[in-house]
């Protein structure tokens, strides 16, 4: 079974860097209609990463997740065109609309927008035509397993990002604050906001406190359960992240997936070449707000009340403060130009920068109020590792094999690489004794060998010619260029011709797989005629627009979350009936009731 490491590409610049450093498929926005809309690349871009990755046999997927009004669904064909001709292996989306539509064979994935929560909905994807299925972030590893055995599609699932604290394709809170939909690509992200929490008295509970903004999520230590579960692709949040933390955290995933991979032979990688790292990867040493593995194992604290930041890596307590000086209790080595940060007696996160450093004493830029003897600092801008990730930190390369033998006019090289990609090119030369047969031999063995900055590497040449011959270096060189040159044409030809493929529109067309419902609310987000006849088509009676198009905010729930409030302030009423009473959330002008529903274990958020 082939095991994915899936990372995100903000631009080809960042997606080339993401294969170097490992990544099986990128996915990447298109130049409209993504769910990061500053994210977005240009056709001829995300042509030339296809070419890129492809030489890895790496895929490339790009995102055309937004919900489309009625006007733009025609453009959203038009690019999905676009994208299958430059060489796109998959398009993610979530308008159930486009498979109205005369769309390229191009293979599908439904976004993780889609709320791909239950068994009925993943099953329901498969049999409309999907290749795969991106999982909600809240799925549990049992729930993965039950949902590998009750489908055949294709499982991914996150292991590494930011999360959203609402179930995704659920949450209309930025649209109603501000008119920037999630859906659409523009969230405003309101949850990262502080908010009061107020009982139904008016008494403040909590006051501006980030009650809504989740810690970043990850699996690290339960890839091999994922991977025993079902979930074939692993995915790494971040395209509006930069060039570091894509090098460091495909990297970590990397060695993460091929440790466990050298161990467990039922495992391989889902493309090829094998990397070089040229530094110690590190998830702390790159933006995060701490960890969580969410929902994997069960509930758990989740959330970072007191800060939305990056807290960096955990570096020690404060031992000795003097007028100017701080020192610290600490393994790690410390550099001017660092961030550190710590909370304050009220709760804050107080940041200062690194001025001079002297073993474990340093001098800040200047002393922070709040710091005491006792108090944990922590590195959120780490310099020099910062510096180590803007240089060459990768080198990925394809193991061939090379054959030297003679023809009748000239010289024949074979290449073959580890996939059974095969290639021979000849080249007419004269053939003369050589005078130093020992020196002839090692002079081709060089020249032929040489790889240079292309994906190749040679792990073993053999020399099949019947005697040395003096070959000029120039000669050589030549014909290795020609080989690899070929090699490479050879290797992203043969990924085009194995691309995966969407059942063609006349065979969508005549499939009536019955929906799971048969009465859908402004949660379906149909925006467009052409979603409402897919699920008319499917059997569904009764159907509601969604609000980006209605505005009819009354009475729904702006956010539906598994996340709850109650049971990470202690207040669950489960375990403590006795704090029951209505909760409200007020940022600036903004009041929102929040309702508990405790057999579901979900949170709403409602106007």
């Amino acid at each position: 079974m082939t095991l994915e490491l899936l990372s995100p590409a903000k631009n080809l610049e960042q997606g080339r860097e993401a294969v170097n450093h490992g990544a099986d498929a990128l996915y990447i926005g298109a130049p409209a209609f993504g769910a990061r809309v500053a994210a977005g690349n240009s056709i001829e871009e995300i042509e030339q990463l296809t070419r890129y990755a492809h030489r890895y046999h790496a895929r490339v997927y790009t995102t055309v997740n937004t919900l489309l009004f009625d006007e733009e669904v025609d453009a959203a064909v038009r690019l999905l065109h676009q994208l299958y001709n430059a060489g796109v292996d998959a398009a993610i989306i979530q308008d159930l609309g486009l498979l109205e539509c005369d769309l390229p064979p191009i293979e599908l994935h439904a976004s993780t927008q889609t709320h791909n929560a239950s068994i009925e909905r993943v099953k329901f994807m498969e049999q409309v035509g999907f290749a795969r299925v991106i999982l909600a972030r809240e799925t549990s590893l049992e729930q993965m397993k039950s949902l590998r055995q009750a489908t055949h599609v294709e499982l991914e699932a996150f292991v590494q990002g930011a999360l959203c604290v609402s179930y995704s394709g659920q949450c209309y809170l930025s649209q109603f604050i501000n008119g920037r939909s999630g859906n659409r690509g523009c969230c405003s992200q309101p949850c990262r906001s502080a908010y009061d929490l107020v009982d139904a008295q008016g008494r403040v509970l909590r006051k501006d406190q980030h009650l809504l903004s989740l810690r970043d999520f990850s699996a690290a230590r339960h890839l091999q359960e994922m991977a025993d579960a079902g979930i074939t692709s692993f995915k790494i949040e971040g395209r509006l992240k930069d060039m570091a933390y894509v090098k460091n955290v495909t990297a970590y995933y990397r060695q993460l997936l091929d440790n466990m991979m050298s161990h467990d032979g039922e495992y391989r990688p889902a493309s090829s070449g094998k990397c070089t790292f040229f530094f110690t990867p590190d998830l702390e040493k790159t933006f995060n707000r701490g960890f969580t593995d969410y929902f994997l194992r069960g509930r758990q604290p989740m959330a970072t009340l007191t800060t939305q930041k990056s807290l960096g890596k955990r570096l020690g307590k404060v031992t000795r403060l003097d007028r100017n000086s701080i020192t610290v209790d600490t393994r790690e080595t410390l550099t001017p130009g660092d961030g550190l940060c710590f909370f304050s007696p009220k709760g804050e996160l107080v940041g200062f920068q690194v001025n001079h450093v002297q073993g474990r004493t340093l001098q800040p830029n200047r002393m922070p109020d709040g710091l005491a003897v006792g108090t944990l600092l922590w590195r959120n801008n780490d310099q020099a590792f910062e510096r180590q990730l803007q240089g060459r930190t990768a080198e990925r390369k394809i193991d061939i094999d090379a054959i030297l033998s003679g023809t009748p006019d000239g010289l024949m090289l074979t290449l073959t690489d580890d996939d059974g990609t095969r290639i021979e090119v000849s080249i007419a030369c004269t053939k003369e004794p050589a005078q130093n047969p020992e020196k002839a031999q090692e002079q081709m063995a060089r020249q032929l060998s040489k790889t240079g900055d292309t994906p190749f590497r040679i792990a073993r040449f053999e020399n099949r010619c019947p005697q040395p011959w003096f070959l000029p270096a120039a000669l050589l060189n030549d014909l290795r260029r020609q080989a690899l040159t070929q090699l490479e044409e050879a290797r992203v030809a043969d990924h085009l011709a194995r691309r995966g493929h969407c059942p063609p529109l006349a065979e969508r067309q005549e499939n009536s797989t019955p929906y799971f419902e048969t009465i859908l609310d402004y949660r379906a987000n149909i925006l467009n005629t052409k979603a409402e006849t897919f699920y008319r088509r499917h059997g569904v009676e009764e159907m509601e627009y969604g609000l980006e198009k209605t505005l009819d905010y009354d009475g729904k729930a702006l956010m539906t979350t598994k996340y709850c409030l109650r049971y990470e302030l202690g207040m669950c009423l489960k375990e403590h009936p006795d704090t029951a009473g209505d909760l409200f959330l007020k940022n600036n002008r903004n009041r929102f009731r929040l309702v508990f529903d405790c057999r579901r274990c979900e949170m709403q958020i409602l106007p």
